[in-house]
């Protein structure tokens, strides 16, 4: 097997040199991204930012967000039982059990993070997503409070797109379907989208189905040539089963078990755990550009999540309500070779949370066990200053002042600066620097986790990012090459803690260091050669390197200075080939290569390395009537590795591992018409 791949590569090199592509002549073909106010090309980012765009999102699993957001070099995701997310930017894992914290998500023009930091990504189906981007490193000087990083996503319908219809059919192994419907409709002065989805699996482990029911809707009104008014809105009801860890033991016996009874503990079957969330999230945006120096965005937007949680010791509901508002001026002008932008704004935001804990008598809410209601504000300005000199060289200075509490406690105000540089050494190689402040206060889950107590000693974690880089890419995109190395010093680091009934609770540990490495190549070795086999064929390749350790940590007598960070591998190697094959054939293959992973901050015990494999095989090139059909078939796990991707760090009883799918298989159609 290896055989036949290296030869295949070596006639695709022999291939790709006999084309007479003339690069030197051929006009650069740009990447555009927008990490903060305004569209700039990749190459001139003054940070690290990893895209995912439509094209390799139709390529990935639709099922989950997972396969596609570990393509980029320090991000990992997991997913503990199907629905139930997890998203680590550098690191970041260790304070979330469960659930999204440390990094703030936006949707379109709107934080899908609420004022307490908590995402509820799981409720967004990957199909109403057109574009990912990851902002990596602390951006608390434009975005607020986060140590990690944020995520900004892009809804179905916020990219230009052409009159379409757009239906999606899929099944797969252990009970997998997936259906999602969109309709995209375009004028001159109002676009709009409509996706609507259902997804559901019985899960591959016992006790771990999950279904979810979705809608969305995504407007855009130019009602003047320099105004326009966006709109988005969602709904979505969720359901997953929570099998829960299992023992060393128990995952080498069976590893699809759900956890057992233990003792006066019931088994994860018998109290029916799992999560039930309807959230209902919508948001207007007005921009105006007010003249040829000033413009203006204000966005408001709202939220409310009706969330519930039947767990083995308890029964959980809360009731979540939130509303913000974000808005900034943006000033612009010209001199000389310099090209000057100042953007001042703010944000507000305020969450709302009613806590109630109950026994949990097979899965129907018993006695009140605690009752809580707790408000969190979060609130900053902030600032930047962009100087772009000669399209060369690119200076930004940015701050923002941050305003923290909740009931019981006000935190300090803190000051968020970055200062960061890149420089456009010729027009295929650009360097960087930047140096900010990360800062993440503790998110209501986590100062009243599910232990029933609030912990009003619970500090917010901050620290500093070093980071430098580089990207280099030949004209015509043919060739990518971006590096990064980095040093985050974070103190105050929160960790999760676990009694022995399963409730968690959280604390501050010394800190972590954080040096690392990044990096993203890609190479377009065939790009479009209808004389060939093989029409096209994109390679791809994501590096991350971490050697993250505590600093200064002490557990009660357990001094864990200098043991690596729990929940992070050291290594991680993601690699791609996407190949147009005749007859508009494609093949995508992808290998996931995850090193060890410390599962307890004493580093006593250990995740073992997995390496994943997946495939995908489509023809494009199938009509019903005028109508164009796709119809895919896909693998996961082909080497059919045994791997726990969601681990539980801490986990008493050693109940850390929750065992990922076996190899399984998917298949289904697209179907895109214009109207």
């Amino acid at each position: 097997m290896k055989k036949i791949f290296t030869a295949c590569l070596l006639l695709t090199a022999l291939t790709s040199k006999a084309q007479t592509v003339q690069d030197t002549i051929k006009k650069l073909n740009e990447v555009i991204i927008k990490p903060y106010f305004a569209q700039q090309p990749l190459i001139r980012a003054t940070g690290t930012v990893g895209l995912v765009d439509k094209a390799i999102l139709d390529k990935q699993p639709g099922n989950s967000f997972v396969a596609v957001a570990n393509t980029i070099p320090g991000i990992r995701m997991e997913e503990r039982s199907p629905g139930s997310y997890r998203l680590s930017i550098r690191g970041s894992l260790l304070r979330s059990p469960f659930g999204i914290r440390n990094v703030k998500i936006y949707y379109g023009d709107f934080p899908l993070t609420d004022a307490s930091g908590n995402s509820y990504l799981n409720a967004v189906d990957v199909s109403a997503v057109s574009q990912l981007q990851v902002l990596k490193g602390p951006q608390g000087s434009i975005y607020g409070a986060n140590s990690a990083g944020v995520v900004l996503l892009q809804p179905e319908g916020s990219l230009p797109e052409s009159n379409l219809i757009k239906l999606n059919l899929e099944g797969g192994s252990f009970g997998a379907f997936r259906e999602n419907l969109s309709l995209n409709k375009q004028s001159d002065k109002y676009s709009f989208n409509i996706t609507q989805a259902f997804q559901r699996s019985d899960g591959y482990r016992d006790h771990s189905g999950m279904k979810r029911k979705f809608f969305q809707t995504a407007h855009q009104w130019n009602y003047l040539p320099n105004a326009s008014l966006k709109a988005l809105a969602f709904y979505s009801d969720l359901h997953y089963n929570t099998p829960g860890g299992l023992n060393e033991a128990q995952y080498a016996a069976n590893p699809r078990l759900s956890r057992p009874a233990a003792g006066a503990a019931k088994s994860a079957i018998e109290q029916k755990a799992g999560i039930y969330s309807k959230t209902l999230f919508g948001g207007l945006s007005n921009n105006w550009q007010i003249s040829e120096h000033f413009k203006h965005v204000i966005s408001v937007y709202s939220s409310y999540t009706d969330f519930k949680n039947p767990f083995i010791s308890n029964y959980e509901t809360r009731k979540e309500f939130t509303i913000g508002v974000r808005s900034y001026l943006e000033y612009g002008k010209s001199t000389g070779q310099a090209n000057w932008k100042l953007n001042i704004g703010l944000e507000s935001m305020k969450t709302t949370t009613d806590f109630d804990n109950y026994d949990n008598n097979r899965g129907v809410p018993g006695a009140l066990q605690a009752s809580d209601n707790l408000a969190a504000n979060s609130n900053f300005a902030y600032a930047q200053l962009s100087v772009d000199v000669a399209e060369k060289l690119l200076v930004e200075l940015s701050t923002s002042a941050n305003y923290y509490k909740y009931n019981y406690k006000t935190f300090d105000p803190q000051l968020m600066p970055r200062a960061a540089i890149s420089y456009l050494a010729t027009e295929q190689l650009s360097l960087r620097a930047s140096v900010s402040k990360g800062y993440s206060p503790p998110t209501l889950l986590e100062v009243r986790s599910s232990d029933n107590v609030i912990n009003k000693d619970l500090q917010p974690e901050l620290g500093w990012n070093y980071e430098t880089g580089l990207h280099y890419q030949t004209l015509n995109n043919k060739l990518n090459i971006d590096l990064t190395a980095f040093y985050y010093n974070l103190k105050n680091a929160i960790v999760r803690r676990a009694n022995d009934n399963g409730t968690e609770y959280f604390v501050n540990s010394g800190g972590t260091k954080q040096p690392g490495l990044e990096a993203a190549f890609s190479y377009n070795i065939i790009e479009t050669n209808n004389s060939c086999l093989i029409r096209r064929l994109q390679l791809k390749s994501a590096y991350t390197v971490s050697r993250f350790t505590f600093d200064h940590y002490i557990d009660l007598t357990n001094d864990h200075t200098g043991n690596e960070l729990t929940g992070v591998p050291k290594n991680t190697v993601i690699s791609s080939a996407d190949i147009q094959l005749p007859a508009r054939f494609y093949l995508f293959i992808q290998h996931n290569y995850t090193s060890s992973i410390p599962l307890n901050d004493a580093n006593t015990v250990y995740a073992k390395k997995y390496h994943l494999a997946q495939a995908k095989i489509g023809w494009q090139n199938l009509k019903i009537g005028n109508i164009p059909v796709e119809i895919y078939a896909g693998a996961d796990n082909l080497l059919n590795q045994k791997y726990s991707l969601g681990n539980d760090l801490n986990a008493f009883g050693g109940r850390y591992y929750n065992t990922a799918a076996s190899r399984n298989f998917y298949a289904g159609l697209a179907i895109k018409f214009s109207k």
